[in-house]
């Protein structure tokens, strides 16, 4: 896997109108404030790059999940106002993202002002990769950039659509993401670690089938650990469970075997009797016992693989291991995000949850990447090729 598609380079910036898909779905909290402007942040070095070379960037973005309508509390304006705070350069907010009016004001602008386009999925022809959606969008630039890591496993009409129309290119941020994934998946220094957790084992079964051809060890933590210990017949209390995925955790169990790959399960665990914050916490293992839930992994667990991962050379991390949100059921995640700081191996995050862990435990500078996009991210781990960089040069 590698960035084989166009970079800024090879688009003629100066002068131009330059059309960048960008992912700025930032969380807000109750009073209306942007909570985490991490994406944002993200995507100025692209933007920069543009303003340097004297072009003029057009933002194309969604927000939540509008399923194609207009709805006020998903309009763009507050990622406006906080964009233009971070380029500390002019900022225009749009009401409209097609059409004469937004064409004409985009014209209008003066060099040197960045255009925020509103949210693209109030256009329900978005999400379903509408040609001629695309196409107004494409009368609107010269030229497109594609800097939307967190959105490119999407087929959208801004996503992978644009790139029909005009010159295209990927963005710094895009450039980023791909180059540091192929460190991990094409020529990686030894051993390789794959650390995955998360709820649903339904999630990362195929990231795992991919991984075993690729890793020396993969450590499992969080509820997905739990359909592999029942695939073992080990007790596992009321944990969550995909029964009808257990045929398939013992075929991933016997590839990994056969292929030599240490395929690692936790041995103990921190069990409560509810899933509540204040439920107290017990630990227990290698099994569960009955009335009690696995929520964390626990601390022989947890040392462990924090072992593995400070003895790697590269390391890939993608789910906490535990429900780190609830403080009682935090070590685990906490030990091993640690670990992932402490390790001299290059080290990658790969979004979501993980994310959120380690921007928790305040490890952001100590880790080499944290990718801005969780299905991106996965989907990259399972060895698929993104519409949204595969549709760049297609033109």
């Amino acid at each position: 896997m590698t960035l084989s598609a166009p970079t800024l380079a090879d688009l003629q910036l100066s002068g131009s109108t330059v059309l960048v898909r960008v992912d700025f779905n930032v969380p807000f909290g109750d009073d209306g404030a942007i909570t985490d402007d991490t994406r944002i942040r993200a995507a100025l070095p692209t933007l920069k790059a543009i303003l340097d070379a004297g072009g003029k960037p057009v933002c194309l973005m969604h927000l939540g999940r509008p399923k194609g309508e207009v709805v006020d509390g998903l309009r763009v304006a507050p990622v406006g106002v906080r964009l233009q705070e971070l380029l500390a350069s002019p900022v225009l907010t749009l009401g409209e993202s097609v059409g004469d009016d937004v064409k004409a004001a985009i014209d209008a602008a003066s060099m040197g002002t960045t255009v925020l386009l509103e949210n693209v999925r109030f256009h329900p022809g978005e999400t379903t990769g509408d040609d001629a959606l695309a196409q107004q969008y494409a009368a609107l630039g010269d030229c497109f950039v594609n800097d939307a890591f967190g959105a490119s496993h999407r087929a959208h009409a801004s996503v992978s659509g644009i790139a029909a129309h005009l010159p295209s290119a990927a963005g710094l941020l895009l450039q980023k993401e791909v180059e540091a994934f192929a460190r991990v998946l094409n020529d990686p220094a030894r051993p390789l670690v794959a650390i995955l957790g998360g709820a649903k084992v339904s999630d990362k079964l195929t990231v795992i089938e991919n991984l075993i051809d690729k890793v020396d060890s993969i450590l499992i933590g969080g509820g997905m650990a739990y359909t592999f210990l029942a695939a073992q017949g080990i007790g596992i209390g009321t944990s969550l469970v995909e029964t009808d995925r257990i045929d398939m955790c013992k075929a991933a169990l016997a590839k990994a075997a056969a292929k030599g790959v240490d395929l690692i399960l936790p041995t103990d665990h921190v069990c409560a009797e509810a899933f509540a914050p204040d439920s107290p916490p017990r630990t227990s293992g290698p099994g569960i016992p009955d009335g009690w839930m696995g929520l964390d992994i626990g601390p022989e667990s947890a040392k462990r693989y924090a072992d593995i991962v400070r003895a790697a050379k590269t390391v890939v991390w993608n789910g906490p291991m535990g429900v780190f949100e609830f403080e009682a059921f935090r070590p685990g995640t906490e030990a091993v995000g640690r670990a992932l700081g402490e390790a001299d191996g290059y080290t990658v995050v790969g979004g979501g949850d993980s994310v959120a862990a380690i921007n928790l435990l305040g490890l952001q500078d100590a880790v080499d990447h944290i990718s801005t996009g969780g299905g991106a991210s996965l989907e990259l781990l399972e060895g698929k090729v993104l519409p949204g960089i595969a549709a760049l040069g297609s033109r």
